[in-house]
Parts: structure tokens; sequence; C-alpha cells
């Protein structure tokens, strides 16, 4: 049957509608999970953490992407919330100012028990799907945060963080950051060191997941390949498509495919396009490429709202999911494949996490060697000045040698 010209834009919008509408449906049964949201931080800036004030309540909170209506509109069902602290703190008060963070995450299910439950398991987020509630998950963003202490990672684990980013924007004693791969910073551990893989195995032992964003590829690759469980890049999108380091390249999608790890899109502008403006359309470019090279299975969303200052047209907030997942079945996604870039992709890693855990395994104890750490602003605990098990046999001997010869002497 011919139609005139003049009825294709009534047919393409019909035929939008038609997605939409099944986007929500999908949506209604497998709300989203997404990746990587800094509205802790936001709480931080704008009100010091007091969320009591007026200007605070999350029912009405303007000036962020998030709020509680934008979160319902978009049907956020799970959330790993951002605990961020940056770079400058390291070495000082990193520890003190994460500890803060996860506390206001903490406090916000507190707050709006409506809206919010705490969760710090995978059991937990489809209990909360079920109850029509935001599964919120504490995410620590930067290693620095653990000020290179297996027992501040221990801790931190006990107050709920279930992913850990090894690095943010800069290096930590036992990681290297993105910034290794433009020529800005300079590499240290070529990946890993040794008390970075000890960090992961530790993490693989208590079940946290290990978040790959914000590393440099020789990270990326070191950690997936010693990993025992699954990986997340909780915020990070395609180098094929936008060359930007902070983006995941087609040989480490390979090895998120050979791991089955999972990489959760990135909507900022920079990362999506390279350039200032970017649309929903490229964010769903960046899904197809994923899913092209690593598999359907390793496809995820995170968005980073909130932290970042320029987001795509057409997913200007939270409550825009529902329009990119209506894109993805225009592309002709099939509803499973939407499931799982949704929450299932997620759960699955999560789990596999979970059961890679083994609490009565022997945790990572020997700490980090004293000469990695900056000195300036901490002390020396435990790390002994007279010759002991921190030296090299060589030296101890060669230390005994010279108070046994000045003995000799008296």
């Amino acid at each position: 049957m011919w139609i005139g010209w003049w009825l294709w834009p009534l047919v393409a919008l019909c035929t939008g509608d038609q997605f939409r509408d099944e986007a929500e449906r999908i949506m209604r049964g497998t709300p989203v999970i997404d990746g990587h949201n800094d509205l802790p931080w936001q709480l931080l800036t704008m009100f010091n953490n007091q969320l009591q004030q007026e200007k605070a309540n999350l029912t009405s909170l303007a000036q962020t992407h998030t709020n509680i209506p934008k979160l319902k509109a978009g049907f956020v069902g799970g959330q790993f919330w951002s605990a961020y602290t940056p770079c400058d703190t390291q070495n000082k008060d990193a520890v003190r100012r994460i500890l803060e963070q996860i506390d206001v995450i903490h406090r916000m299910c507190q707050m709006y028990p409506e809206t919010f439950v705490c969760v710090t398991t995978s059991t937990g987020i489809r209990q909360a799907f079920r109850e029509g509630r935001v599964a919120s998950l504490v995410g620590v963003e930067g290693g620095h945060s653990i000020d290179s202490s297996l027992g501040v990672l221990r801790a931190l684990y006990h107050l709920g963080m279930r992913y850990l980013t090894l690095t943010h924007s800069c290096n930590t004693p036992w990681a290297d950051n993105w910034l290794v791969d433009t020529g800005k910073d300079k590499a240290q551990s070529k990946g890993l060191s040794d008390f970075g893989q000890s960090v992961v195995k530790e993490m693989n032992r208590l079940g946290v997941i290990i978040d790959l964003a914000h590393t440099s590829v020789a990270t990326m690759k070191a950690a997936l390949r010693l990993s025992k469980a699954p990986v997340v890049f909780s915020h990070s999108s395609a180098y094929s498509l936008c060359r930007h380091q902070r983006n995941v390249p087609d040989d480490v999608l390979q090895l998120v495919n050979q791991t089955g790890s999972l990489v959760m899109v990135n909507f900022y502008n920079k990362y999506v396009s390279c350039q200032e403006e970017a649309t929903l359309s490229q964010v769903a470019d960046h899904l197809d490429h994923i899913k092209k090279v690593a598999g359907a299975g390793a496809v995820g969303f995170g968005g980073d709202f909130d932290g970042v200052s320029r987001v795509p047209s057409g997913l200007e907030d939270v409550s825009k999911y529902p329009d990119l997942v209506a894109e993805l079945l225009r592309r002709q996604w099939t509803e499973v494949e939407v499931r799982g870039a949704l929450a299932d992709n997620l759960l699955r890693v999560f789990e596999a996490v979970e059961q890679v855990s083994d609490h009565t395994q022997t945790p990572e104890e020997e700490p980090i060697p004293l000469d990695k750490l900056e000195d300036s602003c901490r002390t020396k605990y435990g790390y002994s000045e007279a010759p002991s098990f921190h030296h090299r046999p060589g030296a101890l001997l060669a230390s005994l040698t010279t108070i046994l010869l000045g003995l000799s002497l008296l």
C-alpha cells in the first residue's frame, strides 16, 4: 500500500512510541542497575553532606542529574553510588573522606527508606526489585582511598563496599592509572605491583568486584588475567569509537569476553563522541560495538550522572534510560539482550564474584614496602627501622657483620 510522503513522520512517531512502550514494559520487570552515579559527591559539594537541609531534599533536589522522581521515571532499580574522594587527598585524609562518603550513602537509605534500600549482595538486589525500591550499593572510586592498606580494604568491605575502582586519575603506589597511556603520568607499577596483585587477590577473597574504569591498559590486562572472578568497567566506553584513553580498546574487550566480564557504558560526551556534544544514538553505538566485540553478556549502563559536566542530547538525566532502551530495541536488540544490559549481566558478574569469595581462606597480610609510600604525613608503626625481615638477606648479613666487628674492637 502506498503511503503519502506526508504520512511518514506520523508512522515514525507511532513506531517510536511502540519502542518506548516496549522499553517501559521490559523495565517494569527488569529495572536498570547503573554502575556509577556521583550524587554523593554532589551532596558533599553542595551541602557538605548535611542531608536535612531543605534544599538537599532528594524528592525535590534541583540542579542535579539525579533525584527521586527522576530515578522513578527512569526505572532505576539498582545503583552503585560512588563513594569518591579526589586524588589530592592521597597520602593525606583519603580514608577519612571515603568514610564520610560511605556514611552519606547509608544516610540516604535511612532518610528515604521507601525509595532506597542499602544492600550488599546480589540477592539483596533481587529483593529490592520485588519491593520496588532502589537497591543501593557502595562503589569506592579510586584505590588511593584504601591508603595502600589491606586492613582498610577489609574494613571498607565490612562497611558495604562492593566494588573498588583500582585507580582514579592518579597512580597509586601499586597500580597505574589511565593518564599513563596519555604520557601525562609515568608508569610506576607497569600495571600492578606485587602489592597490587595482593589487593586483587584479597578483593577476590572478600567478594569485592574489581572495577577497571580509570586504569591504564596495562593495569586492565594485569587484573583481567589475575582475577579469579569477572571484573567490571563501571563507567567506560569503547575506544574504537572514541579514542580517549578512559575508554576500553578492542583487545581488552576480547579479554572481557574471555573472562565473562562487563563494560558499563559511560555517557560523558568526551568519552562518547570525543567532542563537547554527543547524542543518545552515539551512546547506543558504543553499546552496539561492545556487544559486537565482547558479546551481549558484556554490556551494561554506567552513566556517570552527576560526575560529569556534559551529557548527550536525549540522556539529560537519570529519567532518560527508557529512551536509550527504546533505541536498542529499534536496533533490533532482543528482549533477552536488553534485559542483560539492564541488569542481568551485572547480576551474573556479581554472583560469580560472590561464588569465588572465600572468607575461610587466609587473608593477604604482607604490607606494602615502606619505601613505596610517601612519608610526609604518616607514621611508621609496624615498620622496624632495625635490621629485620623487611631487609634483604644480604643486607641483614652485612648489618650483623658490622655490629660484630664493632664489638670485637671494644
